[in-house]
């Protein structure tokens, strides 16, 4: 889906969560929403959205929102392979889980409270995703400690059924009594 939803494609009686997931990005090891992505979800100008931070902004530390760099700027315009992002002149703004939940209380109309209700949920569902995802990758990684150990026993097992073929069968000796001619 192309990253800029149109306000007339997103349902605001209950975004999708799946459109919200698309809005969520990973800067400085952390999960973020960029201010023009939750300006359209929300329903007002990225301006009006920025201009309500500013007159909180005891309520945004920089664990809650964080303006990105050239450098970040320009890596997140390269993964969606665009030339400019809207004609901004200023950097863009980006929000962690807890600084789109203090918006709610920045934005307090019913349409921001209903957007954030739905993207503290897909953040949630994130969450349970990477957690699932850790567990598998934990449990695959004993399986395969698990299967190198057998690869090992099992190797040596063939080594030692190769060692007893490839001896020379030494002669019988007979049991009992011989007579000699």
């Amino acid at each position: 889906m192309n990253k800029k939803i149109s306000e007339s494609r997103i349902n605001y009686t209950g975004a999708s969560q799946d459109v919200i997931q698309n809005m969520i990005y990973i800067i400085r090891g952390q999960k973020v929403m960029l201010d023009s992505d939750l300006a359209i979800l929300y329903g007002v100008t990225t301006g009006r959205l920025n201009e309500q931070v500013k007159r909180n902004i005891k309520r945004f530390p920089e664990d809650f929102m964080f303006q990105l760099n050239s450098e970040e700027l320009k890596s997140l315009m390269s993964q969606f392979a665009i030339s400019s992002w809207g004609g901004r002149r200023k950097l863009p703004l980006v929000f962690t889980e807890q600084g789109v939940s203090m918006l709610s209380g920045v934005l307090s109309s019913d349409r921001a409270i209903q957007v954030n209700i739905t993207i503290m949920r897909t953040f949630a569902k994130l969450r349970e995703m990477i957690s699932t995802h850790k567990e598998l990758a934990a449990k695959l990684e004993k399986m395969e400690q698990k299967l190198g150990q057998h690869d090992e026993d099992i190797q040596s097992i063939i080594r030692l059924i190769r060692k007893l073929h490839s001896e020379p069968e030494k002669p019988k000796t007979r049991i009992g009594f011989h007579k000699n001619l």
